[in-house]
């Protein structure tokens, strides 16, 4: 379908009809920000306790966060990490950085310092802004031990790329540079310098790097441009019916796709009001639907099936909820019918999408009838090709399970500093091999059925069985470890951690688990361990999950 070309924002690039990105509006997130501002300008942008921003208050907050980081040095290409949870200052850090080139690396909250530290290093991010407390955490703390600690080198000697350590909460401390010094330190950066530098940024040039993992159990960043982001959510804002004046209520991280991209990126773009939420907590999650009037609240069927169950809910209380979006775990049809009919929404949607695809390949519309969303992820995002192979590379037919293949604008542009996993990944025709198996059916949707991949979903998070296996071999006791994911009621899926002992080590199921959390995020943490002598091969000596699930299927408790 033909499209007409709009007038470019400030610092957007000019299409021609014929240009693939003709459908682009801005080019870059600078750009969404400046135009959004002009047009929207008194429009709550952003509320966050207590905080009101307007469009324009918010574009100039990005300016002067711009404005720090040229006088930093920051390059353009230059990594910057954020460690923070949802925050209105998330949000204008991230612009600012991608307003003058930076590419945003974001950190998951739960990530202890060695895990941290291993994402820094492997983007080589120049900067860092974070918190100095967060749900009685340190994070510069934990960094600095697992960075080798204070010394000739500074706190983050083992992380030589990283320069600078901001503070977006906080006093003065040793290493640090809090929020209001890094801001003056930019008052001597013009709006002009800062005009000149994002004139230099095009919708070509990278916006983030996402990490995520996979069969070699180490993190790897997914490379994404400003105008291939920017495409996918407008496109996703449009299928999904998110519009203008819409007030959206963002649990998910905004260090995943589903909070960042999906969430207030995507906000922006159609002049929503973004109200970021902390952390999971649902008698505030209540209270701000019903003080706000919140009609978006995205989220996993855990939420809303704890908002469900909680003393404080009232259908009166969630009266002004309008749409949600799901689809972090395969939803139950029985309890989506129960969302749709106690929290009042109009509508519901599900999607389907990885780190390597800009974080989304297809979803249901907005005027789906439920019956399609408790069965399917709805149809691929138009001007995507999506297929489904069989095991030599041959498409199969509808209604037949393959691997799905992605192509389009959505894949990513590699994995940073990863040449041989981008060709793994991404094959020479430019189709992305997801490891998913799915079905296309008759009608176009995809419904997926299973993984190549040993990825599970932990109440939203994404955990892969070789990054958790990597860190339980550092164990003391540990000779080798196996995990599988499998269902679980309230998280959708938990991992169990099958352990074979050194020699002459001994070592229990609550002694490994409570390690576990002392050295990996909460939600990768196994949530059973079985101590064994063997673990069962083939033999190419690679571990037979299946027959792991199979033992645990003959065991009275299932665990």
């Amino acid at each position: 379908m033909a499209t007409t070309p709009r007038p470019a924002a400030r610092g957007a690039e000019q299409t021609h009809p014929d240009d693939p990105r003709a459908d682009l509006r801005w080019g870059t997130t600078g750009a969404l920000l400046a135009d959004a501002a002009r047009r929207l300008g008194d429009a709550e942008a952003i509320v966050d306790d207590g905080v009101r921003l307007t469009y324009a208050e918010l574009d100039d907050a990005a300016t002067a966060m711009a404005r720090g980081f040229l006088a930093a040095g920051l390059r353009k290409g230059d990594r910057v990490a954020i460690w923070a949870p949802n925050s209105a200052r998330w949000v204008v850090a991230a612009l600012g950085l991608q307003r003058v080139g930076g590419v945003l690396v974001p950190l998951n909250t739960r990530f202890k310092g060695e895990e941290a530290a291993f994402v820094l290093g492997k983007s080589r991010a120049r900067f860092l802004c974070t918190m100095t407390e967060f749900l009685g955490r340190d994070y510069p703390a934990s960094l600095a031990e697992a960075a080798g600690g204070p010394g000739d080198g500074g706190p983050y000697a083992g992380l030589p790329d990283l320069e600078q350590v901001v503070t977006m909460s906080g006093g003065p401390r040793d290493g640090l540079v809090t929020w209001e010094d890094f801001h003056a330190a930019g008052a001597g950066v013009t709006a002009s310098d800062v005009e000149r530098r994002a004139a230099e940024v095009g919708p070509d040039d990278l916006s983030d790097m996402m990490f995520t993992s996979g069969t070699t159990g180490n993190p790897k960043g997914a490379l994404c441009t400003h105008g291939q982001v920017l495409r996918a959510y407008a496109v996703w804002a449009n299928v999904v019916g998110l519009r203008e004046g819409d007030r959206y209520l963002i649990v998910n991280p905004f260090f995943h796709g589903f909070g960042y991209k999906a969430g207030w990126l995507a906000s922006l773009m159609v002049g929503a009001t973004i109200l970021p939420a902390r952390t999971l907590d649902v008698p505030r999650v209540l209270q701000t639907v019903r003080d706000e009037r919140v009609t978006v609240l995205p989220g996993t069927p855990t939420l809303y099936q704890t908002m469900l169950e909680h003393p404080d809910f009232s259908a009166e209380g969630v009266a002004s909820l309008r749409l949600s979006v799901t689809g972090a775990t395969n939803v139950p049809p029985a309890l989506l019918y129960r969302i749709k009919e106690e929290l009042g929404f109009e509508h519901i949607v599900a999607g389907y999408g990885l780190t390597e695809a800009c974080g989304i390949v297809s979803m249901c519309r907005y005027d789906d009838p439920l019956e399609v969303v408790t069965t399917t992820a709805g149809h691929p995002l138009p001007g995507l090709e999506v297929i489904t192979v069989d095991s030599q590379g041959r498409p199969v037919p509808a209604g037949a399970e393959g691997e799905i293949l992605v192509g389009g604008y959505v894949v990513m542009k590699g994995y940073f500093g990863e040449e041989s996993e981008t060709a793994a990944a991404v094959d020479s025709d430019g189709r992305l091999h997801t490891g998913d198996i799915g079905v296309i059916d008759a009608d176009g949707r995809v419904r997926i059925t299973g993984r190549i991949k040993e990825m599970f979903i932990v109440g939203g998070f994404n955990a892969y069985p070789a990054e958790i296996e990597n860190i339980l071999g550092r164990h003391p006791a540990v000779a080798q470890a196996a995990v599988i994911g499998v269902p679980d009621e309230r998280m959708g899926e938990v991992g169990i951690a099958f352990v074979v002992p050194r020699r002459d080590a001994r070592v229990g199921e609550a002694e490994i688990i409570a390690w576990s959390r002392d050295h990996m995020a909460n939600y990768k943490v196994p949530s059973r361990v079985h101590i064994v002598d063997e673990l069962p091969l083939n033999a190419a000596g690679k571990v037979l999950k299946n027959t792991l699930l199979d033992r645990l299927a003959t065991r009275p408790d299932g665990n």
